[in-house]
Parts: structure tokens; sequence; C-alpha cells
């Protein structure tokens, strides 16, 4: 029996993943540097200490990643500033239909700041228990460290969870700490690999309907 449900943010309540991409490679770019999607996509639901390691391991050790990353935000925060980060298709409305039935928090590999500063400007932050952010873990999805504190932090055992995910990495992460994973795919389709961790895949947020 299902008593909580735990989301993603980033590609699930809010379409910051569009932003992020032309802002990634817009960085890149200064740096003399080009994405063919393998870097961001290995990167999606990665917190900071992860992402400067991967991005290390694909582009070399000098590679200047704390730097491309302080830029890359600069630019999302130009965005966010000027235009603001929608919510997803359906996400208020699935997030107001399950409130009332379940237990909602948030595992985010986003730094607490942002994630509250996002959830606030779009109207929904009041409905989640708790928030559980990448700069509280050690490592971020696809370790399953941040679904297991998620779960922690509210009191209801993995087991009686159910993970909304958009990214490999974050159904890893929650298949990994014990929690029924729900895949609502963004940027990167599922894969043979992941529909096998996969509870239920849905097309888009307001699916949840049929299954929660």
């Amino acid at each position: 029996m299902i008593k909580a449900v735990i989301f993603d943010m980033d590609g699930v309540i809010i379409d910051s993943e569009s932003v992020c991409d032309k802002t990634w490679q817009a960085a890149l770019a200064e740096d003399g540097f080009s994405d063919d999607k393998d870097a961001i996509n290995k990167c999606r639901g990665t917190n900071y200490a992860d992402t400067c390691e991967i991005l290390r391991e694909l582009y070399g050790d000098d590679f200047p990643a704390e730097k491309f990353m302080a830029r890359a935000s600069e630019l999302f925060h130009q965005i966010e500033n000027t235009q603001g980060i929608p919510l997803m298709p359906f996400a208020k409305e699935t997030i107001e239909y399950l409130a009332p039935k379940y237990t909602l928090a948030l595992a985010s590999s986003t730094k607490e700041a942002s994630v509250r500063r996002l959830l606030k400007d779009t109207g929904v932050l009041g409905y989640f228990k708790t928030l559980t952010c990448g700069d509280m873990v050690s490592h971020s999805k696809p370790d399953p460290e941040i679904y297991r504190l998620a779960c922690a932090s509210i009191g209801i055992k993995p087991e009686e969870c159910a993970a909304i995910e958009d990214s490999p990495n974050g159904i890893k992460s929650a298949y990994a700490a014990g929690l029924k994973t729900v895949m609502v795919p963004d940027k990167i389709a599922p894969t043979e690999e992941i529909e096998k961790l996969c509870w239920k895949i849905c097309a888009n947020l307001k699916e949840l309907e049929n299954v929660l």
C-alpha cells in the first residue's frame, strides 16, 4: 500500500531541463567545448559534486568544472529572472489531486535554496511535507542516499512510497532505495534496462491519476 509520493523536481514539476540544455550548451561553447548530449544526459539528476566529477571524466582532469557550473547557473538565473521557469504540463493539477490522498515529499538533486525558490515561485512549495536536496547528501542520484533520506524525513518505509522521476539516474536511485518507481520521461526515453526498474511509465503527469 502506497502512503507517500516523492517527486523529483527538474523535468517533473518544473520545466527547467529545457532551460538547462540552453545554458549548458552556451557555457560549454564559451569554454570552447561542445555537447553532443552525452554529457548533459549523464548529468541529469545528479548534484553539483557528482556533476563536476562526471564532467572531468568526460572532458579531462583539467576541465574547469566549477567555473563552467557557475557560468551555467548564472545564465539559468538570467532566464529565470526575465522569463520565469514554467511548471510542467499538469503539474499543479496532479499535485492537488494527490495531496489529499498521500503524504507528498520532494527529492531533488538541486540545492535547497534553489528548490525552495523555484517551488515558491511556481506556487507549489506548500504541498510538500519535506524537501530533500542535493546539498544534503554526499552523492545524489543514481545513488540511493537521497531517496532513503527523503523516506526517513517523512517517517514512511521506502516500499510504501512511490517515486516520480523523469531521468534514468533518478529511476536508478529510487529503485535502489526500494521505492515503487514511476517514470514520466522528459528529455530521455526509457531504455529496456530502465523499463525493468519501473513500476509504471506514464506519458505525462495527468496519467498518474490512473496509477495513484
